[in-house]
């Protein structure tokens, strides 16, 4: 089942007009790895990265609950 997020320049679209970029609040690590590779990986919310690949072609802000696939805010 798909869901809608909402582009903040082009509006609300199917998801699968977007490229995921991965969450946003990841572990503070020491090392360039830890910030690259290792996720937290929340149930609930959580920030995301987010490119519109068949719209704007932008990156932006999601705040998406993982448990509901709700879009909570985009920017």
């Amino acid at each position: 089942m798909s869901f809608l997020l909402e582009c903040p320049h082009c509006g609300p679209r199917p998801v699968v007009e977007f490229a995921y970029g991965g969450e946003l609040a990841s572990v503070d690590g020491s090392s360039l790895a830890d910030r690259l590779y290792v996720r937290v990986n929340v149930e609930g919310v959580q920030r995301e990265a987010w490119f519109h690949r068949f719209g704007c072609e932008r990156w932006f802000e999601a705040e998406r609950d993982t448990r509901t696939n709700a879009v909570l805010e985009t920017r």
